[in-house]
């Protein structure tokens, strides 16, 4: 399960405009790119079945960041598990530092990439 800003019902709450395209980008694109049915495949609040879990081997997990996200939400899609996704409304932080950089938008970009090639070679 997907606790999904975009799903009808989802949101966030005192986000600037650029966070909010950024985000809603990196969904889309994650979506072109997997042909993934996830609309919010950047979420990190998420539970995966134990089932599935035991199904992976979790060492092969390769990104960090955002891209984990993905990576996970695609292992499950293309082991044909169920992902459904809850409507949350996801409001900023008030403490703390946002984790982004640079190098993660790289590696989400260019991981997507990686993910599906390894899928249509049969190594994912």
């Amino acid at each position: 399960a997907v606790g999904s800003r975009y799903s009808k019902g989802g949101g966030v709450k005192n986000w600037p405009a650029n966070r909010i395209a950024l985000s809603k980008g990196a969904s889309l694109y994650t979506r072109i790119i997997t042909s993934m049915p996830v609309l919010d495949p950047t979420a990190g609040f998420v539970c995966y079945s134990r089932k599935f879990l035991e199904t992976i081997n979790l060492n092969a997990i390769s990104f960090v960041g955002y891209a984990f996200q993905i990576e996970m939400k695609y292992r499950t899609f293309c082991k044909n598990f169920k992902i459904s996704e809850v409507p949350i409304i996801f409001t900023d932080r008030t403490k703390g530092q946002s984790k982004m950089s640079n190098s993660i938008i790289v590696e989400a970009v260019f991981g997507v990439i990686a993910l599906r090639l390894k899928r249509l070679v049969n190594t994912l």
